[in-house]
Parts: structure tokens; C-alpha cells; sequence
């Protein structure tokens, strides 16, 4: 059996920070390129982290909020919650209550199907008296302000990402243009003997 060279051997060792070095072959876009990867992932990976950091505590502090602010009250049904053919369990029903302010307050409330009137439930409502749902719990909320920060972070860090792509795209084009003009003018030469 033939022992074949791994490709590597042709390769050559990979030499770190090649485009930063100076070298007689180095073009001038390979260390634009280089400067463009750096600048790139630098504000992929920092704008990423910022925004979701940010959205991850703007979620957080808003659901707190609603959490303090929000309150229960007992409400009475307006009107008997029909039994639905479906069998849906809750349905939507009129229901009054009063405010905190002693003020009268009338709405929609998802309730028990075949409740009858006069029923008291129990519903949310926020500063003003106005109907809300239940807030969620802390830990319910600790995981809605992650998932919302890493889809905020990845939105954000894709941008940058996604530019650079493009812009090394054409750097990468315009490289190849150069290469073809380069073998027009240099191929008719290359089977010619010097000498």
C-alpha cells in the first residue's frame, strides 16, 4: 500500500494573525478584510449581549410592575355562562364589579361553562379598574424576560453579522475580478521560454 501525504503538508503550517503581518503577498483588501472581521464580531458579539441584557430587564421591570400594580377582585356574573355544544370548559361571560373607588365596572371574563348569575369569580384589574389578566409569577417571568433577551440579542447581533457577510462578499468578488484581469494579462505569457 502507497503511503499519500496528508493534506496539510501541502497546506503548510496556519500562521495566526497572517493578515496583520507584513508579507509581500499580504493585498491591501486582505487586511481590510481582516479589520472588517474584527469590527464585525466585536459589535456582533458586544451589541448582541447589550441588547439582550437590556430587553431581558426592560421585560423583567415591566411584568414586576404589573405584578404590584395589578390586583384581584371579586366579581359577580351578569348573565348564566351557557354550556357550550363544543365542550369548551371556559367561555366569555359579563360580569360587574366594584372598584376600589366604590365606582361601578362591567366587563368580559373567561368563566366556568353552565355558571349561573350572581356567581362570583374572581378577575384582574389594573390602576384605573379596567379588566387584565392574572400577572404572571416571578419565576414565570424570570423565563419570559430570557426567552425575549436571547431573541432580542440574536436579532440584533444577526445585523452586524449579516453586513459583514455582505461586505466580504464583495470584497471577495472584487478580489476574483482582480485574479481574471491578472491571468488575461500574465496567461498568453506563461508557455513562452525565456531566454
Amino acid at each position: 500500500m502507497r503511503w499519500l501525504p496528508s493534506m496539510t503538508a501541502f497546506r503548510g503550517p496556519r500562521v495566526w494573525l497572517w493578515r496583520w503581518r507584513r508579507n509581500p503577498l499580504r493585498r491591501r483588501s486582505d487586511a481590510l478584510e481582516a479589520w472588517i472581521v474584527l469590527a464585525v464580531w466585536a459589535v456582533t458579539v458586544a451589541g448582541g449581549v447589550l441588547a439582550g441584557l437590556a430587553a431581558t430587564h426592560s421585560v423583567e421591570r415591566g411584568l414586576a410592575r404589573e405584578r404590584a400594580e395589578w390586583r384581584p377582585v371579586v366579581a359577580l356574573l351578569a348573565e348564566d355562562a351557557a354550556a357550550t355544544a363544543s365542550g369548551a370548559e371556559r367561555v366569555w361571560v359579563k360580569v360587574r364589579w366594584t372598584g376600589t373607588d366604590g365606582s361601578s365596572h362591567a366587563g368580559q371574563a373567561r368563566v366556568a361553562a353552565g355558571s349561573r348569575t350572581g356567581t362570583a369569580v374572581t378577575v384582574w384589574t389594573d390602576r384605573e379598574g379596567l379588566l387584565v389578566t392574572q400577572p404572571v409569577t416571578e419565576s414565570q417571568a424570570q423565563v419570559r424576560a430570557a426567552m425575549v433577551g436571547v431573541l432580542v440579542g440574536v436579532g440584533v447581533a444577526a445585523v452586524p453579522f449579516v453586513g459583514g457577510r455582505i461586505v466580504r462578499e464583495r470584497l471577495e468578488r472584487r478580489r476574483m475580478a482582480q485574479w481574471d484581469e491578472a491571468w488575461e494579462r500574465f496567461g498568453p505569457m506563461w508557455g513562452r521560454k525565456t531566454g
